[in-house]
C-alpha cells in the first residue's frame, strides 16, 4: 500500500472534515461516521475525490463502510481499485 496514497487520503479527510470538529489529528482505524466527522454529504466529497484523485471509479454499490469509513479502509479500497483498474492512476 503506498505511502503517497495513504498521506493523499489523510490530508484530504484532514482539510475537509477535521477542522469542523477542533481535532489534531485522526487514527488510521478511526471511525469517520462514529466520530461524527462525515455525513453523506461529506461521502459524496470523498467518493468524489477519490475518483478524480486516483482515477477511479466507485460504484454506488460500493459506497458502504467497509469501504469509507477510517483512513486505513479508504486506502485499502482505492489500492484494491487500482490494482483492478490497470489504467488507473499508481498514486
Amino acid at each position: 500500500m503506498s505511502n503517497h496514497l495513504k498521506q493523499a487520503v489523510r490530508e484530504f479527510v484532514e482539510t475537509s472534515f477535521l477542522f469542523r470538529e477542533g481535532r489534531d489529528g485522526l487514527g488510521d482505524d478511526e471511525s469517520l461516521l462514529g466520530a461524527g466527522l462525515i455525513d453523506s454529504t461529506g461521502i459524496l466529497e470523498l467518493v468524489s475525490f477519490l475518483e478524480s484523485e486516483f482515477g477511479i471509479v466507485v460504484n454506488d454499490e460500493e459506497i458502504v463502510p467497509e469501504n469509507l469509513d477510517s483512513i486505513g479502509q479508504i486506502t485499502a479500497y482505492v489500492a484494491r481499485k487500482q490494482l483492478a483498474q490497470p489504467s488507473a492512476q499508481v498514486a
